[in-house]
This record gives structure tokens, sequence and C-alpha cells, in this order.
């Protein structure tokens, strides 16, 4: 039943990924066989596992910054707020505790293991922005930048080239 989810989830993320590059090929009047890379960064816009990322880590920092609802804040927790591990060297860093779960089904599903796990997985010069706004743009030109690093490794371009794909 657990396998069933995940395909289930993953097929549902490429159905709209799908809707995504319709919409960014109609908006330039692209061939279906050309790359959608260049076009998706053309119109600033994310993929869709990068974009529940940054869904994730932006009210990851409102949380930090104290500006997040008390809701979601009293959820995260950063590792040098823990006392067990004020001494280790993660303390120095602005990492998040990832709680631990019962249920990897639902609980690994939570926000605050899902944001704690997104945030700590983000470079430290985008987690130490020192405003949401720079924040949000840092973030998403990392993202960004992720994702165009990994399609030219891919595929050898970055530009609408002709790779015989």
């Amino acid at each position: 039943m657990c396998k069933r989810n995940v395909s289930t989830a993953y097929i549902l993320l490429q159905r709209l990924q799908s809707v995504f590059n319709a919409a960014a090929r109609l908006l330039f009047s692209a061939r279906k066989s050309g790359h959608i890379t260049p076009l998706l960064g053309e119109l600033h816009w994310l993929k869709v596992p990068e974009r529940i990322r940054f869904r994730l880590c932006v009210p990851a920092y409102r949380c930090l910054i104290g500006t997040a609802p008390s809701y979601l804040a009293e959820t995260l927790y950063s590792t040098a707020d823990v006392g067990s591990r004020r001494h280790l060297r993660s303390a120095s860093t602005s990492t998040l505790v990832i709680p631990s779960t019962r249920r990897t089904t639902l609980g690994d599903r939570a926000f605050p293991v899902t944001s704690a796990r997104a945030w700590n997985a983000l470079p430290s010069s985008v987690r130490s922005a020192p405003s949401l706004l720079q924040f949000r743009r840092v973030l998403k030109t990392a993202l960004h930048v992720s994702v165009i690093v990994l399609f030219t490794i891919v595929f050898g371009c970055v530009t609408d080239c002709n790779c015989n794909l």
C-alpha cells in the first residue's frame, strides 16, 4: 500500500509538471520536442519539486524570524535551542531539528519533518539571508541554479540546442 501511495503521488507531480510545461510551450509557441528547462528559466518558473521545496522553506524562514503563525513556529526547533545539542558543531549552524516520526506514510509528510529536511538541505549562504524578501530571491536563484546545473550535466547544454533527444 505504501508503494502505491508513493507512485500515485509521483504520477500526480508528473501531471502537474506536464501542465506547467504545456503552459510554458504555449506562451513561447515552442515545439513539444524542444527542451523545456530554458523556457521555464526564462519565465522564472521552478519545476514542481523545486517549487515544493520553495514553499516549504519560506514558512520555515518565517518561523525562525518570528513572523509565522504560532501553530507553525511551535513545531520547528533550531539545533542550537536543544539543550543536548548545544555543545555540538551543528549548534553553530542554522539547521533545524528533524523530529522523529512513528509512521513513515503520514509522519514523514508532516510540515515539521519536510520543512526541516528542506531547510537543512539549503546552502548556509541561503539560510543566512537578512530579510524575507532577500531570502526568497536567494532561494529561488539557488533552486534555479541547481536545476540548470543538473540540466547542463545531463544534456550538455543550457539553451535550446539541437540535442537529439
